[in-house]
């Protein structure tokens, strides 16, 4: 490690370790003497699972149990949680810590000790795994964000496995600075990761496994102008080195990563890329108009996260607004997304996105929401052949365009017949319909599928007796080019509290025919029952019976009847009770 490297992370760790015992001394001063200086709340959970089954081969073992608990220490306002679960369901035990972290907070700063995530932006550090420590302070309206730690462990090369999982291993650390006044903000980003060449001792030059270097520095700001324009945009940069192990080179001193020191080293192998995200919103009394913009380089990624979506850029318009007093909502968006920024591939795709939402209400009682979208996807090919071939230039101008086109849209009503002290009756119709097709060179082609899906659902209430019973109809069709499937059927089901609520018992069932191309395929009925109780508020008892019967008219299909019951307990305290 370089003393530049040493260096910042000196830096870090003084300031996270001030900020810590800065909060410390805070909760010293102002908590002792005022509340109870230790609480301990916490939970336990016991559950045992039976199985049997006849017509069909085991799915699971005849007898599994798993336990859960949580436990959480509360010094002085800081909060340490700790949890743990240990099942049989493998057939072995497995040690709970493995991987751990704890997450103590006061006031206004939070710590992440271990195993832990963080999350900067999505061009930066965006969700990844790592083992150290981190940081996260709100003091008024600034906000600090600081980490360090091990992103990746070495993994020596194993001529045995057919998987190529070595790698080397990988420190990073960063922060993320700046001030918010409601949308009022600023924020700046480093973050940086580098592997270890040395911390494996071999890697075969045909597994591609090369020690990496990545700097990232990223902007972000938003402003409100007017109380109704807010502007916001995000910029990272991000150089990242395939082998750090290559020849240094020299930058032009007007590029950024030329000016950054040893924090990161520009080599033969290093790659530079940019991503921006930017918008503008309006907000009127009566609507909301809005704007974006996303462009991000091929190639585009960085050490903080595993996954991104470069090589696109998209523009988004998007609007909402309510009329007729507020009873009429209505929201739509359109976008369009393109490829191939830098014409290195052979197709280049467009893609169409387009939403509208409109929700109505008619009375106190009555509700209607609606909502449509057709996302578009479309291919140009290039290939080699039509430069070479081509005889004129009107030549194969549809032939190779292929588009992808999917249509959702939704119905929903809620009607309310009842609500008194007494009774209360409720009528809820779902309506969704879903559309897959394909066309190449403007024809239909015959792999597109639709799904059709409808629910009627009603329920009543008898308030004194706190019984309730439901009852629904669901019906759901696939179709496409060579099958059409069909599953309907009836459900009811019956829930009561007794005993001043101590205890709930329920039972509910089934009844679900299939069909495919018209003829009846299976039938599935099943029969559930559930029961609780309560003692004192912390001890519960609980039992779930499940029963599914399978009759089938398909050829080579087994019949078989299925038996699960969950027997379970929980317990639950605290130190303040």
């Amino acid at each position: 490690m370089d003393n530049s490297h040493k260096s910042y992370i000196i830096l870090y760790s003084f300031l996270i370790g001030f900020t810590l015992c800065f909060a410390t001394n805070a909760q010293n001063i102002e908590s002792i003497g005022k509340e109870q200086p230790l609480s301990i709340t916490g939970g336990l959970s016991l559950n045992q699972i039976f199985y049997a089954v006849d017509g069909i081969e085991s799915r699971r073992d005849p007898y599994s149990y798993y336990a859960s608990g949580n436990i959480n220490f509360n010094l002085y306002g800081w909060s340490v949680p700790l949890s743990f679960t240990y099942s049989n369901q493998q057939g072995s035990f497995q040690q709970p810590f493995n991987q751990y972290g704890i997450h103590p907070s006061y006031k206004w700063i939070t710590a992440h000790l271990g195993y832990s995530s963080m999350n900067f932006s999505p061009y930066t550090l965006g969700g990844h795994l790592f083992l150290g420590a981190g940081v996260d302070a709100t003091p008024g309206k600034f906000k600090i964000s600081a980490m360090y730690g091990r992103l990746q462990k070495a993994v020596e090369p194993d001529s045995l496995n057919e998987t190529n999982n070595s790698a080397f291993k990988r420190m990073g650390y960063g922060i993320k600075a700046g001030y918010a006044d409601g949308n009022d903000q600023l924020h700046l980003i480093l973050f940086r990761a580098k592997d270890d060449p040395n911390s494996i001792s071999y890697v075969p030059e045909e597994l591609d496994v090369l020690p990496e270097e990545n700097l990232v520095l990223s902007f972000i700001g938003s402003k409100e102008l007017f109380e109704r324009i807010i502007l916001n945009a995000e910029y990272a940069i991000s150089g990242i080195t395939k082998d750090s192990r290559a020849p240094k080179v020299v930058l032009d001193k007007n590029k950024v990563f030329a000016n950054v020191g040893d924090m990161f080293r520009p080599r033969l192998s290093s790659s530079y890329y940019n991503a921006l995200n930017a918008g503008v919103s309006y907000q009127a009394a009566a609507f909301t108009v809005g704007l974006g913009y996303e462009r991000i380089d091929p190639g585009y990624r960085t050490l903080g996260a595993y996954y991104f979506n470069n090589d696109l850029v998209s523009y988004t318009v998007n609007a909402a607004t309510a009329v007729l007093g507020g009873r009429v909502s209505i929201a739509a968006n359109v976008g369009l997304q393109q490829d191939n920024l830098d014409g290195a591939k052979v197709s280049t795709m467009e893609r169409t996105v387009g939403s509208l939402s409109v929700g109505y209400a008619a009375s106190e009682r009555l509700n209607f929401n609606a909502s449509y979208s057709n996302f578009t996807t479309f291919t140009n090919i290039r290939s080699q052949f039509v430069d070479i071939n081509q005889l004129t230039p009107y030549d194969n101008l549809d032939t190779l365009n292929f588009t992808q086109i999917s249509q959702n849209a939704s119905l929903n009503t809620n009607y309310i017949l009842a609500n008194s002290e007494t009774k209360r009756q409720n009528l809820n119709v779902n309506l969704i319909f879903q559309d897959a097709s394909d066309e190449q060179g403007g024809v239909e082609q015959s792999s597109g599928t639709q799904f059709y899906m409808a629910n009627a659902a009603y329920s009543l209430s008898l308030v004194p007796r706190n019984l309730t019973i439901t009852g629904a109809f669901n019906y759901n069709k696939n179709t496409s080019q060579s099958i059409n499937s069909t599953t309907l059927g009836p459900t009811i089901a019956v829930n009561k509290t007794l005993m001043e609520r101590k205890m709930r018992i329920g039972i509910s069932s089934s009844w679900n025919e299939s069909f495919t191309n018209g003829e009846q395929i299976n039938r599935v009925i099943n029969l559930r029952g559930n029961g609780s109780y309560t003692i004192k508020k912390k001890h519960n008892l609980n039992l779930s019976l499940v029963l599914v019967s399978r009759e089938s008219q398909a050829e080579n299909a087994q019949e078989f009847a299925e038996f699960t019951g969950t027997l379970g307990y929980s317990y639950s305290f605290s130190s303040n009770n």
